[in-house]
């Protein structure tokens, strides 16, 4: 299959990218201004915000899918610049999943567990959205907006994720990992909870699924866990004291993003479908021995 893969220089798209060579997918990574480590993989530049140079280039490229991954991901960003931020999370998936559907190219997007308050977890594919964050409110927007426009959409909501990296990004973990080594003190959330994937494991998700299924979907890990613990159990893997890590409360930081309590998936309905992400020791195993 011949795939496009947006936001190809970040975490998930370049890991996308990863997995889909490794399972001899031809892949296009399309990517803004940096380059992208992998030789195998086909980059094309483009701004996914101009919508003429984004037809011109799936007029040229003739994907048979296409999975939109680039966006602008931090919260607190979005929060503080929401005029940009609008144009890149909602305004071109959008356009994408419109353009997709009058062309018949297979549209997945992935979109976030930030759609929900935190107050009613585990959240399934039918629980009612209600984001806290602009960020949350424009993943919301686009997921909307893409299924009125592309009825044959894919829409997959990601939880917290983590794992290798390309060159020049720096993920939560390996934040954490420069700390936890320096022997640097970390304060972690005691009240926020998740559940987190592996971006591989997100990769394996989206690719299995991308045009053989449609609607919204969650692509969870199969535990919910605190930022603590998580720091807790990478603390063990790295054989480092866990006496660096101290608890802390999301009321302790000042954020502009207000953050939900526990917005932890309930990824049945993807498990049934074949979806099978690995334990977060497993995983973390993969990355940090």
């Amino acid at each position: 299959m011949k795939i496009a893969v947006s936001g190809a220089g970040g975490f998930l798209g370049w890991n996308i990218c990863r997995v889909a060579i490794e399972q001899d997918h031809d892949i296009i990574g399309i990517i803004r201004n940096n380059s992208m480590q992998l030789d195998t993989c086909v980059t094309e530049q483009c701004d996914l915000t101009d919508h003429d140079a984004v037809e011109k280039l799936i007029e040229r490229i003739r994907p048979d899918s296409f999975i939109h991954c680039a966006a602008a991901s931090d919260p607190n960003f979005c929060q503080q610049n929401q005029p940009l931020a609008e144009k890149i999370n909602v305004q071109s998936p959008t356009y994408l999943a419109q353009l997709c559907a009058r062309k018949s190219i297979a549209f997945s997007f992935t979109s976030t567990d930030l759609v929900f308050d935190g107050t009613s977890a585990p959240y399934d594919e039918r629980a009612n959205v209600n984001p806290l964050s602009v960020y949350g409110k424009q993943k919301a927007a686009a997921e909307q907006a893409i299924l009125k426009e592309n009825s044959s959409a894919l829409i997959c909501r990601m939880p917290l994720m983590y794992g290798a990296v390309p060159q020049g990004v720096k993920r939560f973990l390996q934040q954490w990992i420069d700390q936890l080594q320096s022997g640097k003190a970390l304060s972690l959330f005691t009240d926020e909870f998740r559940t987190p994937v592996s971006a591989a494991d997100a990769a394996l998700g989206l690719l299995m699924f991308t045009g053989s299924v449609h609607g919204i979907l969650h692509l969870g890990g199969k535990e919910r866990i605190s930022r603590y613990d998580f720091g807790l159990i990478a603390a063990e893997m790295l054989g480092v004291s866990p006496s660096l890590i101290s608890g802390c409360k999301q009321s302790d930081i000042k954020m502009a993003a207000p953050r939900p309590a526990d917005v932890s998936l309930n990824s049945n309905k993807a498990y049934l479908l074949g979806f099978s992400p690995g334990s977060i020791r497993s995983e973390l195993q993969k990355v940090l021995l």
